[in-house]
């Protein structure tokens, strides 16, 4: 586990001052560099010590069959798993023959920085060799936000006692042996050597790799190309075969002088494309990236950072290691969605290979609110992607009996890929999921050819599957059985209220869209009748409730189960999935993660203030939060029902999941759903932002220790400014005329924000706060007041 405040707080950078070994799998994490398409784990330049290698090109994959004790009908035959690719991180150095390792010599200091503002990695380490030899290495490392294709690396070393014979051996290295995997369900299945070679090319200054999986047969390159800088005599030689190619440069420096080289790393892959054709892909790239240059990619990269920045930043004042855990957060949503392009972004985003690199339906319910809110169109790609899979999606729909399309509970190609049905296959909400992305999508942005084009197909085929797997009882209620909400530890139930709900919602969309696109309505062979159909079980949506309790059930029948025993659970049984049965877990009132208090986010419109009141306090004491998805969710329902400090303390621990290590498994990749939520936790949280039924609201307030937060929207094309203060909020347009407004609900009042005319607005004091709400035994949040 990192070691908490392990980096100190700044505003814009996360520095590692020392280097720790037994944390160096974490870090990695950490300082990963992504651009949605290629992903680079944060080892370190001369590739050794190293805790996880990885190198990863979003939807690279390889199959693997799923073991199962007894096959089922509809059981899925094979899994998909990440590859970890050809590696061009590695640039080995060499002194006076003496290999630079950091295990050996003296390292006399060792500084690494994520700079957040510039979209790099820098380093910076004196060594001193056991013969006695000092030297400084400076690197820069960056993966392009403006050339996909690209990676780069800058490398610079400078002997400082004395002459020395430097040796740089830069490589390019395929099926890298990896450590062994742990027994935990949530670390990757890492596969040995599945890459095969198809073709290997040298040439004086770089050469290239092309290697294509044994059984998903999909097929990637990688090429490099240098760049020399130095005063001192040296020699250039590149030589390989077909998993490694290794360009070295020998020279003679003086103190005073260094060598300085550009690597220039190009990958592409395609399930369709030839040898020759990705041959000329990696080589076009290279030759683009040269002709822009290191520095030209540096300043691209910054430029790229400022407008992300300008229109993205959410500020926070009186809590410092939040507001540096906010911008860490957004920088790796943004890593992980901002050139997937059509690709779908995974749970672990490009930062290491936990949960096989497969994404989720935490994708569509953490991370593209964010994207939809501040970069739109990272948000459409994914949605994109989605609709990609849709023939895949009808055709499980058809396997398990049902109408519509049934998404995939995990995967990456589009394939379901859990082999554990309950959890996989019964969480059917991940359509409707889908489906309220696709909607808040439109209404965020207003486009309607993406509605028309695509929105349309997944709000219509989502909602036939609710109704072929729903049912009306002989009263006339709608129930959907046999489910697993989000709660993982309350499996294949009835009339989980959140799918439920999502469902509900997903009728009334698909219904108003095929009303609103007649002819396409009547291509899919939508008519009255099934339209009709919609409405009637949305209206008719049964949502289980106990009256003798006052609170609504997570499942029908939730509230009539065993109690768990929180205070005769060790904390260190916690995550409970490792340490008990599941059958044990599903027939016990115990929550993994927020199920119901989900709901109350996301379909808030459907409880009133009394009731949010009485569910938070009744889940949150059976909350344990063994899922990095809770405590963003908490925290806004916290927020809501006025628990303002309770708030703060969930969003703090969303916010450092990761630079804390919070879950004891960042070494695998961080969590990106809950950076997505820390997000959520300040603006819909503190903010109080909602859109229901497409009314833009917001209901602020802060915590005592937090004085002031600002944050921006993306809304109908114009960017709202909130700036919210302790007794105050100011709404104000950042681009348009004065022509334009934005008509927003303030804590109940209609207001109106245009170009030239911001508005400044008082906040109420809140009332009818109920009694603090107590979690399980051990299982309260950090408090963030203390900790400050």
């Amino acid at each position: 586990m990192i070691r908490e405040r392990a980096y100190p707080v700044e505003p814009w950078h996360v520095r590692e001052t020392r280097l720790d070994l037994d944390v160096l799998a974490q870090s990695e994490s950490v300082f990963a560099l992504s651009n949605g398409h290629i992903g680079l784990r944060a080892n370190l330049d001369e590739g050794e010590p190293h805790g996880l290698p990885g190198t990863y090109l979003n939807s690279f994959y390889e199959l693997r069959p799923l073991p199962y004790a007894e096959a089922g009908y509809g059981f899925p035959e094979s899994g998909q798993t990440i590859v970890n690719v050809t590696n061009g991180k590695p640039i080995r150095l060499l002194v006076d023959d003496e290999p630079f390792d950091v295990r050996y010599g003296d390292l006399v200091s060792h500084e690494r920085v994520l700079d957040m503002q510039s979209g790099t990695l820098e380093r910076e380490v004196e060594w001193c060799s056991p013969a006695g030899r000092s030297v400084r290495v400076r690197s820069t490392r960056l993966v392009s936000f403006t050339q996909r294709a690209i990676a780069a690396i800058s490398y610079e070393v400078e002997p400082i006692n004395g002459p020395a014979r430097v040796i740089l051996q830069s490589e390019l290295v395929a099926n890298e042996q990896l450590p062994p995997t742990k027994r935990d369900p949530r670390v990757a299945a890492l596969l040995e050597s599945p890459l095969e070679s198809e073709e290997y090319l040298t040439q004086d200054l770089g050469g290239l790799l092309i290697h294509s999986t044994k059984t998903s047969k999909l097929r990637m390159a990688a090429a490099m190309e240098h760049v020399v800088e130095t005063e001192g005599r040296h020699m250039v030689k590149t030589e390989g075969n077909p998993d490694w190619l290794r360009t070295t440069v020998a020279c003679m420096l003086e103190p005073g002088q260094k060598l300085r080289i550009i690597k220039f790393i190009a990958y592409g892959w395609s399930s369709r494309r030839s040898v020759p054709a990705l041959r000329d892909q990696v080589g076009a790239a290279l030759a683009s990236a040269r002709l822009t240059g290191w520095d030209g990619l540096v300043q691209a990269q910054r430029e790229y950072m400022d407008a992300f920045w300008d229109h993205s930043d959410v500020r926070v004042e009186g809590d410092p290691e939040v507001q540096q855990a906010v911008r860490f957060a957004l920088f790796h949503v943004l890593q992980a969605g901002a050139r997937a392009e059509m690709r779908p972004i995974a749970s672990k985003g490009l930062t290491g290979p936990g949960y096989d690199g497969h994404t989720f339906w935490d994708s569509e319910t953490f991370v593209l609110p964010v994207l939809t809110y501040t970069q739109p169109d990272a948000a459409k790609d994914v949605l994109r992607w989605r609709h990609a899979t849709l023939d895949l999606a009808k055709e499980r729909a058809e396997t398990l009996g049902l109408r519509g399309a049934a998404f995939p509970w995990r995967t990456i190609r589009g394939h379901e890929c859990s082999a554990y049905w309950p959890a996989g296959t019964a969480a059917f909400h991940i359509a409707a999921d889908i489906a309220d992305a696709a909607r808040r999508y439109v209404l965020a942005t207003g486009d309607e050819d993406f509605e028309h084009d695509y929105g349309f197909d997944l709000l219509i085929e989502t909602a036939r599957l609710w109704r072929s797997l729903g049912h009306h009882d002989r009263h006339g209620r709608f129930h959907i059985d046999g489910v697993t909400g989000p709660d993982e530890y309350t499996a294949v139930v009835d009339d989980n209220i959140y799918t439920n709900l999502m469902a509900q919602l997903n009728f009334y969309a698909a219904a108003d869209v095929a009303l609103k696109y007649p002819d396409k309505a009547r291509a899919a062979g939508v008519d009255d009748e099934e339209i009709a159909g919609w409405r009637d079980a949305g209206a008719a949506v049964h949502l289980p409730y106990d009256h003798e309790l006052g609170v609504h059930q997570q499942s029908e029948g939730f509230t009539r189960l065993q109690e768990w025993d929180f205070e005769g659970t060790p904390q260190e049984n916690y995550p409970l999935l490792l340490n008990y049965p599941y059958f044990d877990l599903y027939r016990k009132q115990v929550v993994k993660q927020a199920d119901l208090v989900l709901a109350m986010l996301w379909r808030g419109d459907a409880f009133s203030d009394e009731e949010k009141q009485r569910n938070f306090a009744y889940y949150e004491a059976r909350t344990v939060r063994d899922s990095s998805l809770s405590a963003c969710t908490q925290a806004v329902l916290a927020a809501e029902t006025g628990h303002l400090e309770l708030a703060h303390d969930y969003l703090g621990e969303a916010a450092l999941m990761d630079l804390h290590d919070l879950h004891n498994n960042a070494r695998e990749g961080l969590h990106v759903a809950s950076l997505g939520g820390s997000w959520i936790s300040l603006v819909m949280g503190l903010g109080g932002m909602r859109d229901h039924g497409g009314q833009l609201t917001f209901n602020p307030r802060l915590p005592e220790r937090i004085t002031r937060m600002e944050f921006a929207l993306l809304w109908r094309g114009l960017r709202l400014r909130v700036d919210v203060r302790s007794d105050e909020v100011t709404y104000s347009l950042r681009n348009g005329t004065g022509e334009k407004s934005v008509t927003l609900v303030h804590h109940g009042e209609l207001v109106t924000v245009s170009a030239d005319k911001p508005v400044t607005m008082g906040i109420p004091e809140r009332t009818g706060v109920g009694p603090e709400p107590h979690q399980p035994a051990g299982r309260a949040p950090a408090r963030r007041a203390s900790s400050l």
